[in-house]
């Protein structure tokens, strides 16, 4: 990837250095655990395509986390992961969550042609030949006083609340939010991630 200028250039390292205090909270708790996670199990910027449901044609996930708990009994996790340090609009950010949900319900079409109600329904979901199951999606904020970064994540669960894709995503999908340095200090089990949907009382990322 070319980098324009130098602004942009320490912007990108910026991000870059919050998604690797995220990985390493996770790699942290998971070695206290003895859960399996390890440096390789978050991939950063990975892309998803939806080349033809209109508008934006592609999903940028900063990274896909896969993790598997040991206790109290062997789950395994998938999750995408958003990282926010307040450089883009909090709409911008909330907007992100109607991609989501697009990719969510995206089934590509047969080639060649558009396809009947039957082919459509029988088709698998796009994101079916790249996980079993959904991945839960994360939002870390930081870069922002509390205050700011608490009124980022009410307006993530106002977007929920508020758009039926992303409300019928909810339903499905788990959807959080938690500030960076709450999670450095508590872990990503600790009661710091925000529901984006339905009482807004923070848990653990698993119980999300």
């Amino acid at each position: 990837t070319v980098i324009a200028s130098p602004a942009a250039a320490s912007m990108r390292a910026a991000h870059t250095l919050t998604g690797v205090r995220a990985h390493l909270a996770f790699l942290t708790e998971a070695r206290e655990r003895g859960d399996e996670y390890q440096a390789l199990d978050w991939m950063p910027e990975v892309t998803h395509r939806l080349p033809d449901t209109g508008g934006e044609d592609r999903l940028i996930s900063d990274a896909v986390l896969h993790y598997t708990a040991a206790q109290p009994r062997r789950l395994q996790y998938r999750a995408f992961m958003e990282i926010d340090r307040t450089t883009m609009s909090s709409e911008r950010l909330a907007r992100k969550l109607i991609t989501y949900a697009r990719f969510h319900d995206y089934t590509p079409q047969p080639a060649g042609r558009r396809g009947t109600v039957a082919d459509q329904n029988a088709a698998p979901f796009a994101w079916q030949r790249l996980y079993p199951r959904f991945p839960r999606i994360l939002f870390i904020l930081t870069g922002a006083p509390r205050a700011t970064l608490t009124a980022r994540i009410a307006d993530l669960r106002r977007m929920t609340a508020d758009h039926d894709l992303v409300t019928r995503l909810a339903t499905h999908v788990p959807l959080g939010a938690a500030i960076l340095e709450d999670l450095e200090e508590a872990g990503p089990s600790g009661a710091v991630w925000t529901p984006l949907a339905g009482s807004g009382e923070r848990r653990g990322w698993m119980q999300l």
